[in-house]
């Protein structure tokens, strides 16, 4: 259908939305009335929120309506910086510049306890007239029991800002390097605050969204709620994010529509992980964006469904693309065992991958497994060598090299030596972790900043796996898919993964349409040829999903079509966890 040589852009949808149960606003006067009518005196919210453009208007509606009002700053609260800081330091790895261990800190221990009774005093006591409000991180730690505001922020919004000095990480007072921010949003200041979000979720009778500098969209909680509910029932598609990359490549800024063009490249969109994704819900033109892990936080079984009892509300399935067209190779690396990634970093399954290509070149490899002769003492002295020195290694003498072939697959448990070559389009398929990659190897080039990429041989040798090599990685690391009739236009394709993946991956072909049941899992899936399909639920839902769009289908939406929208056949790639043959 699409072949390599086409370069028009696809459509694409880069903001995809769900309609709201109920109703969005944007007017500050409808959001005092309802913080009076329900007596909100607590403004929680998320890192990096800009708290002095939704405080600022807010304030001038009380004025507006005649209402004297006191806003109190939980940073009032905080306990020292310093004091913050060796709190956390435990989880931040030392001199590690990349990994830290996820943090099983609370909210609350980063306040002053005394400072937070004094602050409910002053709730209780207040009989002056003024409606005080609290707000900031940590507001709901007072008055346990009410109703509270969120103001949440996307995490690709973050991200923007910290790039750009306007955030830093939690109870810090001015931003730090970058690489050291970001490594403790991920492993301490997202782990603490969605903890807490978790814990208030049922507290939450306004949710807002702060991305913009000029509107505060949001909603009342009950139709969060209601909204969070239809859609575990039916479908749901994440807002993708797009990340340029030493090895970025153009396939995505050349075929996707809407896309920013200003970055040099893209090497990666994260089409759909729960730590970084949002979701886009829409009502008459207007937007507000929710983190994907509330849909976990309230509807988990119904999307999960026989998962649910293992992963929580850890959405355990990862797709992401990896843009290498006219770009450059991968590192040469490996990723951590389940034992180490729960002992070295807390997390609690490891990041099992496959490469699926979607699209190539005609000279694009795919790196996977070692040659028959490896000897690990020679591999590592090599390596280290090419570190130390700046001299290019011969990679292809210890690391097998195969022709990358378009809608194959390609296994990646954990330990596995790999990389995409360049001119490869790679749907990554994989379990969620996404931050544990070993770099062993990098082609001796400078990162975006122009400072050397960090390598981590010593964190690769604890984890490769050294008998995947020679005519092993042919038999059990490139899938051998099984094809199955369901009828005169359509058959299901099995691509068995390996046995250390938890998860199963399957590919529909069909010229008109498939019916297809759950079966107690939620399905992940990708149109990866063909120009549209037609997604209804048992449920009555409808959308259209188009080329490169991932969509998902919570088990409890129980049965659905995808009906072909297009000429020819098309070609959907679906994945759910294992408990049965796929």
């Amino acid at each position: 259908m699409y072949s390599n040589s086409q370069t028009t852009s696809f459509q694409y949808d880069i903001l995809p939305t769900f309609p709201v149960q109920g109703k969005l606003s944007n007017s500050y006067q409808e959001l005092v009335a309802h913080l009076i009518q329900h007596n909100i005196h607590c403004i929680d919210g998320f890192v990096g929120v800009n708290w002095k453009l939704p405080l600022s208007q807010i304030e001038q509606e009380f004025v507006n309506q005649g209402i004297k009002v006191k806003l109190i700053s939980m940073e009032t609260a905080l306990l020292p910086e310093a004091i913050i800081q060796e709190k956390v330091a435990p989880y931040l790895g030392g001199k590690d510049p990349l990994f830290g261990k996820k943090a099983s800190l609370h909210l609350s221990e980063l306040f002053d306890q005394k400072k937070l009774a004094h602050l409910q005093e002053i709730v209780r006591a207040s009989t002056n007239g003024e409606y005080i409000i609290f707000y900031g991180i940590g507001a709901a730690l007072l008055e346990g029991a009410h109703p509270v505001m969120y103001i949440d922020l996307p995490k690709n919004v973050l991200i923007q800002r910290m790039r750009a000095g306007q955030a830093w990480n939690l109870g810090c007072s001015v931003p730090t390097d970058q690489k050291e921010t970001y490594k403790r949003y991920y492993f301490v200041d997202w782990e603490i605050l969605n903890r807490h979000k978790r814990s208030i979720l049922p507290r939450i009778e306004i949710i807002a969204d702060q991305q913009s500098a000029t509107e505060l969209p949001w909603m009342v909680g009950q139709d969060l709620q209601a909204t969070l509910s239809r859609m575990s029932e039916n479908y749901f598609r994440v807002r993708p994010t797009f990340e340029p990359g030493v090895w970025g490549g153009q396939w995505m800024k050349e075929h996707l529509i809407g896309i920013d063009q200003q970055p040099k490249n893209y090497a990666w969109s994260f089409e759909m992980i729960v730590p970084e994704n949002g979701i886009l819900l829409e009502d008459n033109g207007l937007v507000l964006e929710i983190s994907f892990d509330l849909l976990m936080y309230q509807e988990s079984l119904n999307v999960l469904g026989k998962a649910q009892q293992r992963f929580d509300v850890e959405f355990p399935i990862r797709f992401n693309f990896l843009d290498t067209f006219d770009g450059g190779n991968l590192s040469i690396q490996c990723h951590p065992s389940p034992a180490y990634a729960k002992a070295e970093f807390g997390e609690n399954f490891t990041q099992d991958e496959s490469y699926y290509i979607v699209d190539r070149k005609e000279d694009a490899q795919v790196y996977l497994g070692f040659q028959e002769d490896i000897k690990a003492d020679d591999f590592r002295a090599a390596l280290e060598q090419s570190f130390h020195t700046g001299i290019a290694l011969n990679i292809e003498k210890y690391v097998q090299k195969f022709e990358s072939q378009k809608h194959q697959l390609y296994l990646i448990p954990h330990g596995t030596v790999h990389s995409s070559g360049v001119n490869n389009l790679v749907l990554e398929i994989s379990a969620t972790p996404y931050n544990y990659t070993f770099k062993m190897y990098d082609w001796v080039r400078p990162d975006l900043d122009g400072k050397p990429r960090p390598l981590n041989i010593e964190r690769a040798f604890s984890n490769l796996n050294f008998t995947r090599k020679g005519d092993v990685v042919k038999r059990t690391l490139i899938s051998q898919p099984a094809d199955h009739e369901l009828d005169v236009q359509s058959k299901k394709v099995h691509l068995p993964t390996h046995e250390d993946h938890f998860y199963a991956v399957c590919r529909y072909e069909f010229e008109d349409g498939v019916n297809i049941e759950t079966k107690g899992q939620c399905h992940i899936m990708m149109l990866v040829e063909g120009e549209a399909i037609a997604l209804t639920t048992a449920n009555g839902m409808e959308k259209v999903f188009h080329y490169a769009e991932t969509f998902a289908v919570p088990a409890a939406a129980n049965s659905y079509s995808l009906r072909n929208l297009g000429t020819g056949t098309v070609k959907v790639i679906q994945s759910f966890v294992k408990d049965a043959k796929c």
